[in-house]
Order: structure tokens, then C-alpha cells, then sequence
């Protein structure tokens, strides 16, 4: 039965009408059009589907959108500002951290988080904020040096 929910999405109310059950994931990208956080697993391991909740990387593949209303919810498509990208998107593009791109949206947010509450981490802080997203393609290595070139070229992350 779809109900009036009204969630903080990249700093807009939106109010949209769906079952109060479903998944985050599939109101973010089926009613907002957002589509950064992905679909891989379903099992919350994968990391593909990761949105920021209230500062906090969050699964959002199967917590029913209901349980996230009254927070502030940020995805990738809410980092830039207007034409200005995020210095983690314009690391992340300078060193080329992608390759096939599924997993992009997950290693940002892991990222972005980490780097919220640690400005300059040590590179096993990196590792093992990363290491909760998947990535098939092995491009780790580019994506910690896409956090490392972060956090040198812009102290107000």
C-alpha cells in the first residue's frame, strides 16, 4: 500500500508516494532518478548501493525507504556544486579510479565518509574504509591513490 513519505534527498524535501517498504534503493533511483547507487548484491556486502545517511555510509539496497525518513541522505549527485565537482570526484577522475564504474558510487561514499572524520587518514585507514566495497575489475589501487591525491589537494574536505 503506497503511503505520502517525505525524505532529505542532496539537500531537498521531497515528498513521493511508495510503499513504505521498499527499499531505499529503488526510490532513489526509480522516483528520484538518481542513479549513482547501484544494484549488485542485495545482501548489503557489496557496497554498490551506499548513499550517505546523516554523515554515515548506509546500505540502501534492502532497509525499506520508511526507516529513512527525517535524515539527511546525500548520494554522489549531491557531492558537486552546480558545475564544480567534489575534490573527491575530481580525484577520482585525475587519477582515473574507474574502470567498468559499477563500483565508483560505493568507493566515493566509503571515501567521502572516512574523509569527514579524518581529513588526512593514514593509508590503512584508507584500505579498510574502501575495503567495504566490492570492486571486479581490481582497481583498488587507483582508488586509494584517488583518496590520498584528495585529501593533499584540498584541506576543506
Amino acid at each position: 500500500m503506497k503511503k505520502p513519505l517525505e525524505l532529505q534527498v542532496n539537500g531537498a524535501v521531497k515528498t513521493v508516494e511508495v510503499d513504505p517498504e521498499e527499499p531505499l534503493l529503488y526510490v532513489l533511483r526509480e522516483e528520484f532518478s538518481l542513479n549513482g547507487p547501484k544494484f549488485g548484491c542485495g545482501l548489503h556486502q557489496c557496497g554498490s548501493c551506499l548513499v550517505l545517511v546523516d554523515g554515515e555510509a548506509s546500505y540502501t539496497c534492502r532497509i525499506p525507504c520508511a526507516s529513512f525518513e527525517g535524515k539527511k541522505i546525500q548520494s554522489i549527485e549531491g557531492l558537486s556544486n552546480g558545475d564544480k565537482l567534489h575534490v573527491l570526484q575530481e580525484a577520482f577522475f585525475e587519477v582515473q579510479a574507474a574502470q567498468c564504474g559499477y563500483c565508483v558510487n560505493g568507493m566515493m561514499i566509503a571515501a567521502l565518509e572516512l574523509l569527514e572524520g579524518n581529513s588526512n587518514p593514514k593509508m590503512q585507514e584508507i584500505k579498510s574504509a574502501l575495503n567495504r566495497v566490492i570492486c571486479r575489475c581490481g582497481t583498488h589501487s587507483r582508488f586509494i591513490k584517488a583518496v590520498k591525491k584528495a585529501t593533499s589537494s584540498n584541506s576543506n574536505l
